[in-house]
């Protein structure tokens, strides 16, 4: 069985123990990979179960809160430096599959970022006031329901108009799925997967300053 699918039944499982020591068992234990190659796939394996009535909510809602925790138990941020650059995640108002933001904030963190992991469901008015106050160069949009698309184009529209002009990520389980271009209209990137958000930071790294960034033209990048 691979490792990714022993995860998954370690979460499924309830058992917080052998999910930990199978993490720590990994040859790499750089976070990226980790997220991509173990917890992303579990997750998903998770997902395609529960789609196939193969597992019950109960099932899929206990996984989650085990992974949760493991995330949480794990992740530790190393000492460093004051943060310079400062991001914010949330899912779109009824989003409650939060995971994939978090690991993402965690990455983000990692590299020296302030952040403000808001989780599940924030209301777009508090998203924008957080952010009008705040000011972080980046914020984080996740979502994973169809019929929050609509409200996709609300959110990426009025936190892109912010004055001082933050640049918007899209992620979730729909952006890997469906195209969201036309919900974003060219002012967010989308990012597809785990190895795009790896591409944006090098991209950040690079390039420096997210205002030396040219803004988004409908490309597909979590």
């Amino acid at each position: 069985m691979e490792a990714a699918e022993r995860l998954a039944r370690f979460f499924l499982d309830g058992d917080c123990d052998g999910a930990i020591q199978l993490i720590k068992q990994q040859p790499n234990q750089d976070w990226m990979v980790l997220y991509r190659d173990l917890f992303t796939p579990a997750m998903y394996e998770i997902g395609e179960l529960w789609e196939k009535n193969e597992i019950s909510v109960a099932d899929e809602h206990l996984a989650t809160g085990i992974c949760d925790f493991v995330l949480s138990r794990l992740f530790q941020i190393r000492k460093k430096t004051a943060p310079s650059k400062k991001a914010m995640f949330l899912c779109l108002q009824g989003e409650q599959h939060y995971l994939g933001l978090k690991m993402v904030n965690n990455l983000f963190e990692e590299r020296g970022w302030e952040t403000k992991y808001f989780g599940s469901s924030l209301p777009l008015e508090y998203a924008r006031q957080t952010a009008l106050e705040w000011k972080p160069e980046v914020i984080g949009l996740s979502v994973s329901i169809v019929y929050n698309l609509p409200n996709l184009n609300s959110y990426v529209k009025t936190l892109s108009a912010l004055p001082h002009k933050p640049h918007i990520l899209v992620g979730g389980r729909l952006a890997h799925r469906y195209d969201l271009s036309p919900y974003t209209e060219q002012k967010a990137e989308i990012l597809t997967n785990l190895r795009k958000v790896e591409e944006w930071f090098n991209r950040f790294e690079k390039k420096g300053p997210l205002s030396d960034y040219e803004r988004p033209n409908a490309s597909t990048l979590y």
